[in-house]
């Protein structure tokens, strides 16, 4: 009986030690790395010590977050209606419209009777009366003999000098009759009830002037271009105005020969018909033009010098008729004022007349103008 006691006590400390041993090597195993051998190790040499000793547990590495969509949601993309049609991925720029000049008329409107226009080149004068020069003429309507006027013009200098590419300003363009304007259409019909005037410089005397001031520039004349209306709101007394704004540019300008009063004449037959005086330049209509050389008549025309303003008058006539045979009328010498006693190169030219168009004017004045540059010693071709 006793034996059998102790064999049960054996069985029961041995089945004790298996299992205490199989639990330390369960937590023994889940020791990271290389730990459980080193417990397990010590397990062999103390038992009772190894199980009281506390092991760190091992901490699991946080795992990155997985990125979670945003709170705002996607706007949905547009989808066309029913109705749209589909539009070209490629949009082509429109370009920008340019400033264009408005278009002149290019025919007569209609007009309740229209007077009649006519053509007519006028050619140079000879004989009693005229003064022939080298091209051109001058007509004499002075008392003064033919001879006298001769004599005037034939010294070959001119009475002022002007000086070439000059900073100074050689030359000035005004018009006392600024309104003066011409046909915008090139049928030969007008309308009666046109006065043949207006404000719109690009249809004026202003732009006759300008095409001149331009050409004269170029041939480094020095030139200023005034575009005062001194006829506008009154025609009466623009002389009395022009002359006032002349002597301002004199007095600011000491250094100005030339002064230029451009406008047009009005000539008209007995029966209405309008003339336009009129040449071919390059086929090209081109309106005539004529200078004007004012007179001293000892009384109420008091122009002392007027001799040498007809000597440089002559010389451009001379210069107009060389370079563009036809663009002249012949110079007019009368009992005329026109402020031609401020400088001995001033003079009044009437480039065409009120039946020729605003273009054929313009070509006028260009001719006019290159001969004048050539005469002055300028740049020209």
């Amino acid at each position: 009986m006793a034996l059998l006691r102790r064999c049960l006590a054996v069985l029961l400390c041995t089945a004790v030690l298996v299992g205490g041993t199989a639990l330390t090597l369960a937590a023994v195993a889940r020791l990271p790395g290389r730990a459980w051998l080193l417990r397990g190790a010590m397990l062999c040499q103390d038992p009772a010590a190894t199980v009281s000793l506390s092991w760190p547990v091992p901490v699991e590495k946080p795992r990155p977050a997985t990125p979670q969509p945003s709170a705002v949601s996607p706007e949905a993309t547009p989808q066309p209606s029913p109705d749209s049609q589909p539009e070209s991925t490629v949009v082509s720029p429109s370009p920008s419209p340019e400033p264009t000049v408005t278009p002149l008329p290019s025919a007569a409107p209609q007009i309740e009777n229209p007077g009649s226009i006519r053509a007519e080149q006028y050619g140079q004068g000879s004989g009693t009366g005229y003064i022939t020069l080298g091209a051109g003429s001058i007509h004499n309507l002075t008392q003064y003999s033919d001879a006298d006027l001769r004599a005037a013009v034939t010294t070959p200098s001119l009475p002022f000098a002007v000086e070439v590419d000059s900073e100074e300003p050689q030359v000035l363009i005004l018009h006392t009759h600024a309104t003066e304007t011409y046909q915008t259409w090139p049928d030969l019909v007008y309308d009666p009830d046109f006065t043949a005037r207006t404000q719109n410089n690009e249809l004026n005397m202003c732009a006759v002037g300008e095409k001149m001031a331009e050409v004269l520039n170029a041939a480094g004349i020095n030139t200023l271009h005034d575009t005062t209306l001194h006829d506008s709101p009154s025609y009466t007394e623009s002389y009395d105005r022009s002359y006032a704004t002349t002597q301002a540019y004199l007095e600011k300008y000491p250094s100005i020969k030339v002064v230029l009063d451009v406008h047009r004449d009005a000539i008209e037959d007995a029966d209405g018909t309008r003339v336009k005086p009129l040449c071919t330049v390059d086929g090209e209509d081109t309106a005539q033009v004529m200078i004007i050389a004012g007179c001293d008549n000892g009384s109420s025309i008091r122009l002392p010098n007027w001799r040498l303003n007809l000597r440089f008058a002559a010389a451009w006539e001379d210069a107009m008729e060389s370079r563009t045979p036809g663009l002249t009328r012949p110079v007019m010498c009368a009992y005329r004022y026109y402020n031609q006693d401020l400088t001995t190169g001033s003079l009044l030219i009437e480039i065409g007349g009120h039946a020729n168009t605003v273009a054929e004017a313009i070509r006028g004045g260009q001719y006019a103008a290159e001969a004048l540059a050539v005469l002055l010693g300028g740049h020209v071709e």
